[in-house]
């Protein structure tokens, strides 16, 4: 007697909420490898394999068309048969009868009418503390349809048909897990062949790595500083290039590295123009660091005596460098500072950018080369050095501490008595610019002359410790912002521009007060800040009335 189809017409039972099906071509998860190496290499439970194998209900239309020409439910002449051999087996009570549903119905067995049985499977197994046997004859033929049908199952039926040969034991080395296993390694994409790696030697590979943008964005300090221990002749002036931007750009003051830029400035001096020379002087002076090397300076004044005239740009953004270690030759300074230096670059596209650099230069000059005695910057050609906030500055505005440190000091002292941004002469801008009387009080700006005379009236030696003379009776205190981008990564020396700035503004007479980045960083609240900054004030001998509103 013929079992009954029940209702074909009904509708398949849902997925349960939070289920995907896998389209055609999409692998199975887990992957079917994993599977096969988990459950053929040890003596997996019954309650093991139900819970891999637990999947929930498929729809017929997740699974993408195979040879049969599957359809949705309810449409077309094969809706039928399709849905009631599905509803056969989800309603078969042993794995004996499943196995046999699918082995008496090749013809109507589907691609997705796999997944099926293998759920019912995995619920009947679970569902007993002993699962029967199964019988050999119903899995030979079972094991002989999915062969014959084989080569025009899609991938994800072949995953299906491994994860079910697996839970009805059959070997690794079975004739169907065999054929199933060949088959998903054929549609699977080839792989191409790996590219060719050319053999980086020495330089070669330092400069790919230096070139990389991820390595720029992620500096790794330990591969670039076997760069130290190369020799000058192994390396190319590109590669050093590149190391010096990379030191520059990530503030990484590392003496090795430096020193090995150093080395290999002086041996190759002959072979290197400005515009290179340039660019690997940039870190020392950014840096702070002066090297060891007992030949740098005089093998920069040489370049400089041999290529002023055809790189003025260059020439200049060296001698920023030497301005920042203090050690500018006079003899390239009375070059730069000559009439016809100076006509040469006013036609040029960069004229303003030289003229700025030579006004500061031309400020070195005044504040810390007093045994100068060569031609200067004609006052015409000055322009302020730095009339606004640095680029940096500005770009990182939302980590300072400039706004809440200018709010401490609006409730402390009163908008008035206080000057934010303001740029002195010759052009260096100041955080927070107090002016302060003979007896330490603190005064309003607009009753005073915020700036000190430049040129100063003493001369640059009496003032040598920073210690304001002038004689005007009120003091100017200028608080210095010390963020910690402007210190040489984990390092407590300030960048070369940030040193430069304070060095100029105490020898011009202005009192200087650091606030250090950590002790900023460790003031909870505006109420802790506004008492961190009231001691730092005390400790000038600065007083003032009740806090302003």
């Amino acid at each position: 007697m013929r079992r009954p189809r029940g209702d074909l017409g009904s509708r398949p039972p849902r997925p349960t909420e939070g289920a995907t099906c896998a389209g055609p071509g999409e692998p199975w998860s887990p992957s079917p490898n994993s599977m096969l190496r988990v459950l053929l290499a040890a003596q997996a439970s019954a309650a093991q394999l139900t819970g891999l194998l637990l999947f929930p209900p498929i729809q017929p239309f997740c699974l993408g068309p195979s040879k049969w020409g599957d359809r949705p439910p309810g449409g077309g002449p094969h809706a039928g048969p399709v849905q009631g051999l599905q509803r056969l087996l989800e309603q078969a009570r042993s794995p004996g009868e499943l196995v046999r549903w699918l082995g008496q119905n090749p013809t109507k067995v589907h691609a997705h009418h796999y997944p099926v049985a293998l759920r019912r499977l995995g619920q009947l197994l679970g569902s007993q503390p002993r699962p029967p046997p199964v019988e050999q004859t119903s899995l030979q033929d079972l094991s002989q349809l999915i062969i014959r049908n084989c080569p025009s199952f899609d991938i994800h039926t072949i995953h299906v048909c491994l994860h079910l040969a697996v839970l009805l034991g059959f070997p690794s080395d079975a004739p169907l897990v065999c054929v199933l296993e060949r088959e998903r390694r054929a549609r699977l994409p080839p792989k191409p062949p790996p590219p060719l790696q050319p053999v980086l030697r020495g330089g070669q590979r330092l400069e790919a790595a230096l070139s990389c943008p991820h390595f720029q964005r992620h500096p790794q300090q330990h591969l670039i500083r076997s760069l130290a221990e190369a020799r000058p002749e192994e390396l190319t002036p590109h590669v050093m290039v590149l190391l010096a931007q990379h030191l520059a750009r990530h503030r990484l003051r590392e003496p090795q590295l430096l020193e090995a830029i150093a080395r290999f400035l002086v041996v190759q001096e002959a072979q290197l123009s400005s515009k290179v020379v340039q660019k690997l002087v940039l870190p020392f002076g950014r840096l702070n660091y002066f090297p060891r090397e007992q030949q740098f300076m005089p093998c920069l004044e040489r370049i400089l005596a041999r290529e002023a005239g055809m790189a003025p740009l260059a020439t200049v953004n060296i001698l920023m460098s030497l301005c920042q270690l203090r050690c500018l030759p006079f003899r390239a300074l009375q070059f730069v500072f000559s009439p016809g230096f100076i006509n040469h670059i006013n036609g040029t596209p960069h004229a303003l950018i030289v003229r700025r650099y030579l006004s500061l230069l031309d400020t070195a000059v005044e504040l810390e080369l007093p045994g100068y005695q060569g031609p200067r910057l004609p006052r015409k050609q000055k322009v302020p050095i730095f009339p606004q906030p640095l680029t940096t500055d500005r770009a990182r505005r939302k980590y300072s501490h400039k706004d809440i440190v200018a709010e401490g000091l609006r409730q402390l002292l009163g908008e008035e008595k206080y000057r934010q941004d303001l740029t002195v002469p010759p052009g260096y801008c100041t955080d927070f610019l107090l002016c302060v009387s003979s007896s330490g009080a603190v005064l309003p700006v607009r009753t005073q002359d915020p700036f000190l005379p430049y040129p100063p009236r003493p001369c640059p030696q009496a003032r040598a410790a920073s210690q304001p003379t002038t004689q005007d009776p009120a003091q100017r205190v200028v608080l210095m912002l010390q963020e910690r981008w402007h210190f040489c990564r984990d390092s407590r020396v300030l960048l070369g521009s940030r040193a430069l700035r304070e060095r100029h503004l105490g020898l011009l007479g202005y009192q200087l007060l650091p606030l250090p980045f950590e002790e900023l960083e460790s003031q909870r609240g505006l109420h802790q800040l506004k008492s961190y900054l009231r001691q730092k004030l005390q400790t000038l001998g600065l007083r003032w009335g009740p806090e302003g509103g």
